[in-house]
């Protein structure tokens, strides 16, 4: 079985776990800032029109965004950021 395939088996609360920790583990500033790109396009495909909006003109709301990106519909739309990520440094 592939990593990726073993990766895909993972919830998605497990994939922003691993993935966060790696990140603050090696401090990859470069996938922390892909996350804060993709929580506004993650927040309006799960349905969180206004929130995504919000993100967009606030840096800071992005941010706390980031730190709970592992919550449900939001988490799930970010699930192949993380596989992408983990697959490449695990």
């Amino acid at each position: 079985m592939s990593e990726r395939e073993v990766l895909d088996k993972l919830s998605t609360k497990e994939l922003h776990d691993r993935a966060m920790a790696h990140a603050r583990r090696h401090v990859d500033v470069g996938f922390l800032w892909d996350l804060i790109k993709a929580v506004p396009v993650a927040e309006a495909a799960a349905g969180h029109k206004g929130e995504a909006e919000a993100d967009v003109v606030s840096l800071t709301s992005l941010i706390t965004d980031v730190l709970h990106s592992d919550e449900a519909e939001v988490a799930e739309q970010l699930r192949p950021l993380y596989i992408d990520y983990l697959a490449e440094h695990t």
